[in-house]
């Protein structure tokens, strides 16, 4: 008697049971996968109608011969191609050399502002580690110049620079008896200092709260250990805390060239409309450019050459920073 070869038939699919009992939804992790750019969506409407299209509008301008005629319709302006930039970088003619000694000013100082921010950020993060009594009404009083709104630090300053009338002069001359008249603060060469001074001051708080931030992440084992081997406090910064903050370090550097490098409030305050030219940063020079001289092609020219130049540093330094990264952890 011969059997006969009966193929073996396939079982239903099973849909698996939650732990209900009820079968989970199929959709369950499509919803899961779609919520987060849901709520990134009305972030990111508002970075393009915020950033982007007036980004892209500045970029159009910038290849047009845009002047106080062409307001009312700027797309009715002359095409200019690229002569608002050859304008912008002829260092021969006046208004390169202005440009470039803009240029300049502003690099030095950013480089101040950021180090010393940095520097004194670092220190009072380290120095508020240890417990004491009244750490937190320090803390407190560190984080009052980062709290307060940047028209009403700069315009309380702009009075205390004042040279008649003004606290610095009442100090330094009335008190203490420096110098042989009250100094002028918002004009000369003087104002980069105070420019300088008042960055720093509102400036440094931030550095402060992310270096306390990144501090708490330190293991105290560390420092014990050192300590249990006859490592100084000096030498427990050196090896422990600078090395271990190093990533944090690393984009607040960044963060606070870039606010710093195109800060326009602080000194459009403190200064008025025209900065002294020891003070004259490329934010506030661009402004003068298009809104004082009405040529709003050779300013969006310059926009357009602050932001390649933004671009590439942040580029470089993030791929020295990345790479440098990868070589330590190796």
């Amino acid at each position: 008697m011969t059997r006969t070869a009966v193929a073996p038939q396939r079982e239903p699919a099973v849909r698996k049971a939650a732990p209900g009992g009820a079968p989970a939804p199929r959709r369950s992790g499509h919803r899961r996968i779609a919520l987060p750019y849901l709520l990134l969506l009305p972030a990111l409407l508002l970075e393009l109608l915020v950033h982007l299209i007036p980004m892209l509008m500045g970029i159009g301008m910038s290849f047009k011969e845009l002047t106080q005629f062409y307001i009312r319709d700027w797309s009715a302006a002359p095409w200019a191609g690229l002569d608002n930039f050859a304008v912008s970088i002829d260092f021969d003619a006046p208004v390169g050399q202005a440009l470039l000694r803009s240029f300049l000013t502003t690099c030095l100082f950013t480089v101040l502002s950021v180090a010393l921010c940095w520097f004194l950020g670092t220190a009072a993060a380290i120095f508020l580690q240890e417990e004491f009594r009244g750490r937190g009404i320090l803390r407190t009083l560190f984080l009052v110049p980062y709290a307060l709104p940047v028209y009403t630090a700069v315009i309380t300053w702009a009075f205390m620079f004042q040279r008649d009338n003004g606290l610095i002069n009442h100090v330094l001359h009335d008190q203490l008896g420096i110098g042989d008249s009250p100094a002028f603060w918002l004009i000369g060469d003087n104002s980069f200092w105070s420019l300088l001074v008042v960055s720093v001051w509102k400036g440094w708080p931030f550095a402060f709260l992310t270096v306390m931030a990144g501090l708490q992440n330190i293991p105290r084992d560390m420092y014990e250990a050192a300590s249990l081997d006859g490592a100084g406090v000096l030498k427990q910064i050196r090896h422990i805390t600078l090395p271990s903050l190093r990533p944090v370090n690393q984009i607040l550097v960044l963060v606070l060239f870039l606010w710093t490098f195109n800060d326009f409030n602080t000194p459009f305050v403190l200064f008025g409309e025209a900065a002294p030219e020891a003070a004259d940063l490329i934010s506030l020079h661009i402004y003068q450019s298009s809104f004082q001289t009405w040529n709003f092609g050779t300013g969006s020219a310059m926009s357009v050459l602050l932001l390649l130049f933004l671009l590439v540093v942040t580029g470089v330094y993030l791929l020295l920073t990345t790479r440098g990264r990868k070589t330590s952890d190796v």
